[in-house]
């Protein structure tokens, strides 16, 4: 059989001693995790400390209606420069500026000796073509009873017929010749075209007056004021949203704190290449002469806005090599640089025709170092309305 041989029990000192290195295993494990876990988050905070904060703005929606403003000159609904039709010397005028005239009333009188005299010559020549017709109306008349009797022949007869034709073939040309001197006599007579006033009056008793446009000024000029055409030139971007019947305000620096009303009459319909705009005609009422043509306006249109326009402060715009941008916050909080294009410049605000959505997150008064990719933090709410607040603007 076996011998058995009974196990001693461990000394106590033994038990107390793996008691201990096992205490001590689990501190210096914990001890490890602790620093290790304390050193992940310093790094953490040192990288978040590193982090960009920015202010970031929303993109806004503009009004549902904007102001037009453009210059416009104002003229007369009719508007004549009367030129001289006759050479000779002004005989005489009777209106001057200022003057109000009816249709047909006499404006001036021209002395035309060289016309006068042309018309007795043509008178002449014509008295002179009626009697030679009638000598030649009776000669062939007696050739035609002779040609009966066989005592002159068919020939001579031809003859003489066509002779008496000739002859009322000339009288005819006299009495034309005669008929347009007459008719360019009668513009002897000045004459106003329209009711309306006399805004001109450049010639003076004596004076030469030479027929068409007399070097380029008109003898008398007339406006009709009661009724004014207004002309502007529409910048392209707008020129859609004028349609004829739309009214709009009209103010005379003249006349402060006093707007008049008119509506669009027509346009153009096609862009300048010169200057890319499109001319707009405006008609307004004027029945008590208060407005003068030849005026210079402020026209207002009050114009619909595109809903896919967003406007944003001028400090949000970064000017790049590659074109003006801005700089968004991403999901992720990394910078995402977007190219934009604008509709308008108002001065603090512009704004955005293209390149923005309505939920980007726009930074504000970005740094000129910024980049694609940056991580930024984003300053919290209470904090950006703490520093407008402090720094006297509005939210």
């Amino acid at each position: 059989m076996p011998e058995h041989i009974p196990h001693a029990p461990l000394p106590a000192r033994f038990r107390l001693t793996g008691m201990i290195f096992a205490v001590v295993a689990v501190v210096v494990v914990a001890v490890g995790i602790y620093i290790r876990t304390s050193h992940e988050h310093g790094l953490q905070k040192e990288v978040k400390s590193q982090h960009v904060t920015v202010k970031v703005v929303l993109p806004q929606s503009g009004p549902s209606k904007q102001e037009l403003i453009l210059p416009g000159n104002v003229q007369a609904y009719l508007d004549a420069r009367i030129y001289a039709r006759v050479a000779g010397y002004l005989k005489i005028w009777y209106t001057d500026i200022g003057a109000r005239v009816k249709k047909g009333q006499l404006l001036g009188v021209i002395e035309t000796p060289e016309l006068d005299q042309q018309i007795l010559r043509a008178q002449a020549d014509l008295a002179t073509a009626k009697s030679n017709l009638e000598i030649a109306d009776v000669t062939a008349k007696r050739w035609q009873n002779l040609l009966s009797s066989e005592s002159v022949s068919h020939q001579e007869v031809d003859e003489k017929t066509a002779d008496a034709k000739a002859k009322h073939d000339i009288l005819n040309a006299a009495q034309a010749n005669l008929a347009s001197l007459l008719a360019d006599q009668s513009f002897k007579r000045v004459l106003a075209p329209f009711d309306g006033v006399v805004s001109e009056r450049n010639t003076d008793i004596g004076k030469l007056i030479n027929p068409g446009s007399n070097n380029g000024k008109s003898l008398f000029r007339v406006v009709d004021n009661r009724k004014l055409r207004i002309y502007v030139e529409a910048p392209q971007n707008d020129s859609y949203l004028i349609k004829p019947g739309m009214e709009a305000q009209i103010i005379f620096p003249e006349l402060p704190g006093q707007q008049f009303t008119a509506s669009v009459l027509t346009t153009a319909d096609a862009i300048s290449e010169s200057s890319r705009t499109s001319k707009v005609e405006l008609l307004m009422d004027n029945k008590d002469d208060k407005l003068l043509s030849g005026s210079y306006v402020e026209v207002h249109f009050e114009l619909s806005t595109n809903p896919n326009v967003f406007r944003l402060p001028v400090s949000a715009l970064l000017f790049r090599k590659g074109g003006l941008k801005v700089a968004t916050v991403g999901a992720d909080d990394r910078v995402i640089l977007k190219h934009i294009t604008i509709a308008r410049d108002l001065g603090r605000v512009v704004e955005v025709a293209s390149g923005l959505d309505k939920t980007d997150r726009v930074i504000d008064s970005p740094s000129d170092s910024i980049v694609e990719g940056d991580i930024v933090r984003i300053k919290a709410p209470e904090t950006q309305a703490a520093e407008q607040k402090k720094s006297g603007a509005a939210p």
